[in-house]
Parts: structure tokens; sequence; C-alpha cells
């Protein structure tokens, strides 16, 4: 089975978190989403910090962390891709990739992000249950 670029651009910085060391990210469009991601960290955490008020970033699971780091760089760098894109494939991801409660997690720190960083753009949130 083919991986879609948001998940191969997942597995790199997942692997990357895990052994603290950088995997390279490749290249097309997971590439760009791994490089978007490393350069703009420092910047990302801080919105995730300010919005997941409880949850420090450092103690996300590890999956959801990266995940969430995609679809800020996304919502921020890719104005093509529309809200309600970027939060369902989160969330689809989150759901498929980490725990039980991951999808849920996901959804509702995205849509509180999407509407700091596209106020313009209406925000959906989805059935992010099971």
């Amino acid at each position: 089975m083919k991986r879609s670029p948001r998940e191969q651009a997942l597995r790199i910085l997942y692997e990357t978190d895990q052994r603290s060391e950088e995997v390279a990210p490749g290249g097309g469009r997971a590439g760009r989403i791994v490089a978007g991601v490393r350069s703009d960290r420092e910047a990302i955490d801080g919105v995730l910090t300010q919005v997941s008020t409880n949850w420090r970033v450092e103690r996300m699971p590890p999956v959801d962390r990266a995940i969430l780091r995609i679809a800020v760089y996304e919502l921020r760098h890719e104005p093509g891709t529309s809200v309600g894109t970027i939060i369902d494939e989160a969330v689809e991801m989150a759901k498929r990739y980490s725990t039980e409660e991951s999808g849920r997690f996901v959804n509702g720190v995205l849509a509180a992000l999407a509407k700091q960083e596209r106020p313009d753009e209406p925000v959906r949130t989805i059935n992010a249950g099971g």
C-alpha cells in the first residue's frame, strides 16, 4: 500500500523524534512538509503549547505531536489545502496510528488552532470518536 505524503512525513518526523537524530526528508510533498516542520518547529510548538493548555508538547504522545506539527505547518504554509481537509486527514492519521483518544485530542487542538491561523475560513469539527 502506497502511503500518502502526510503519512510519509509522519513516519520521518516520528522516527527523527524517537532517534534524536535527523532522518533524511526525501523529496516531493512529504519532503517539503518535513523540511517545513523542521524549520518552523519552535513557532509550531509555541502555538501548540498555547492551545493545548493541559498538555506540554514534549509530554504529548510522539505520534500525536508529529501529526499536530504537520497540520500546523499545513495551516500556515499551504493555503490551497482547506482547513477541513487538514483536520480530517490529521484526525484519521491519529485514529489509525495513535491511541484511542488521539482522534478527539487532535481534532480539538486543530479546531482551536484553525480559528487562529485561518480566521476567515470556516472550521467544522468532525466526529472524531472511534
